[in-house]
């Protein structure tokens, strides 16, 4: 059985080890396939292949886009990719604008909170200020001692109705989905069970999804727990999706799955990779 693991960043957007050292971390996991999904970004691709092919681990084009739906944000994966296609390149800039905006707010919010300095301090965490993001203040407030981990974090700072929250409309789900269908891809639901949804607003997030090609979903990731794996199964085969497996890896210390560790996909469903080899 394959060990694929089609989910996880690295220093490009959000996560703590360079695509390189990526690939070397995966292929040291027993990953057999193995997909790079940073945030709205695919500078990270030629980097990831080049030394997956140099380890002979199959190499699979990927990003996770930032959607907002129903004033959610939302993130769907784009695999198996032309990382070189102009609509999504240019997609994925648009979308990446207006970060450092967000990122201001969010320090001046912390600073008012009693927090100085957070937004130079989230900086020191990233390569590219364009991709700043809540995990990069998320480290910060760690460092400084305010939190003592990423789920103290999220439990009291940076999400809604806490300081430091700052909406912000990325793209539309019609639009994401146009991308990956240009450049060849398989538009996937990352982590379903992530969302603050109710039960109708998933079920209408699932049709408006299927209506618009989306093909699959994530069933086995780092981001559901295992009563989730059997019920995104279920999602899976009432939708007639792909079934999706990824650890959502961000860096050592810091992930709740490491990278390969996952369970395999249940016996019953498609993998998304069915096909590709």
């Amino acid at each position: 059985m394959l060990n694929v693991d089609l989910h996880c960043h690295s220093t490009v957007s959000d996560g703590l080890l360079s695509p390189v050292e990526m690939a070397h971390r995966a292929h040291a996991n027993g990953v057999d396939v193995w997909a790079l999904t940073d945030h709205d970004e695919v500078g990270g691709v030629d980097a990831a292949r080049l030394a997956a092919n140099e380890l002979g681990m199959r190499h699979i084009a990927g990003v996770e886009i930032s959607v907002t739906w129903a004033d959610k944000t939302i993130h769907i994966l784009g695999l198996k990719i032309d990382d070189t296609n102009s609509q999504l390149v240019k997609g994925l800039h648009d979308t990446r604008n207006g970060r450092q905006k967000r990122a201001r707010q969010i320090g001046s919010m912390l600073e008012s909170a009693g927090i100085p300095d957070a937004y130079s301090g989230a900086l020191r965490y990233v390569r590219n200020p364009d991709l700043i993001s809540r995990t990069h203040f998320a480290r910060y407030l760690i460092e400084s001692g305010v939190c003592k981990d990423i789920t103290d974090v999220f439990k009291h700072y940076l999400v809604n109705g806490k300081p430091g929250y700052v909406e912000h409309r990325w793209a539309r789900l019609s639009d994401c989905l146009s991308w990956i269908k240009d450049a060849g891809g398989v538009a996937v639901i990352a982590h379903p069970g992530r969302y603050d949804l109710t039960p109708l607003q998933m079920s209408a997030l699932l049709d408006e999804f299927k209506q618009s090609s989306g093909q699959g979903i994530e069933v086995v990731t780092g981001s559901h727990t295992p009563a989730q794996f059997v019920e995104y199964a279920k999602v899976a085969k009432r939708y007639g999706f792909l079934a999706s497996r990824g650890s959502d890896f961000h860096g050592p210390g810091e992930s709740k799955v490491e990278l390969g560790a996952l369970p395999p996909l249940p016996d019953n469903l498609v993998p998304v990779w069915h096909d590709w080899f």
